[in-house]
């Protein structure tokens, strides 16, 4: 096999790219990675970029920059979990998953916020956890969407009747807002992520 194809050879190139990526927060150059996986010609760089195109764990944006999209190690699926009585498991390797690929399905026009507030808090979105907002789908009746509202940013429910739109807190101390000048959806929210420890 040749050398550039070989699978424990790419995964190392790939965990070296992802570290300068978490490292410097921007994507390498051609040269970059041509540097940090010690391959010497253009050719096997490009070669390479191609490969993790393929492998979606990289893209390009609309002016040929490369942009992550599954940079971070997949994690092993062992099986589920009973939330209801206790039943007896068995730790079985069932799959491995990027969190990229379960969260997010459009990475360019994806982008995350730290909440602050507990406006949303019944809707099971607290103070301190992350939202993926994804600014290129269309608003709809029914979803969380983040939006400007007379010049104020803010995380609610939006309810569209007719030309009416109101934007409802998942908190019921919180009265709803209905746009008096102007309503700029920035993006839904499609996944909320939590960590505990």
């Amino acid at each position: 096999m040749p050398e550039d194809m070989n699978e424990d050879r790419l995964k190392s190139r790939i965990r070296e790219i992802s570290l300068f990526y978490h490292q410097k927060g921007r994507m390498p150059s051609f040269s970059e990675i041509g540097e940090i996986t010690g391959l010497r010609s253009k050719n096997a760089v490009s070669k390479l970029v191609d490969r993790l195109e393929q492998q979606r764990i990289i893209a390009r944006d609309d002016k040929g920059r490369l942009i992550p999209r599954a940079l971070t190690a997949p994690l092993r699926i062992l099986g589920a979990v009973e939330a209801g009585f206790p039943s007896p498991a068995e730790e079985e390797l069932a799959d491995t998953l990027s969190l990229d690929d379960l969260l997010i399905d459009n990475p360019d026009a994806t982008f995350m916020l730290r909440v602050s507030g507990d406006s949303m808090s019944e809707a099971g979105i607290l103070p301190g956890d992350m939202v993926i907002v994804d600014r290129g789908q269309t608003a709809k009746s029914g979803d969380i969407v983040i939006a400007e509202v007379d010049g104020q940013w803010t995380m609610k429910y939006l309810r569209k009747r007719g030309e009416s739109i109101t934007l409802v807190a998942a908190n019921p101390k919180y009265s709803p807002i209905k746009p008096k000048n102007e309503l700029k959806i920035a993006g839904i929210v499609t996944a909320v992520v939590r960590k505990y420890k």
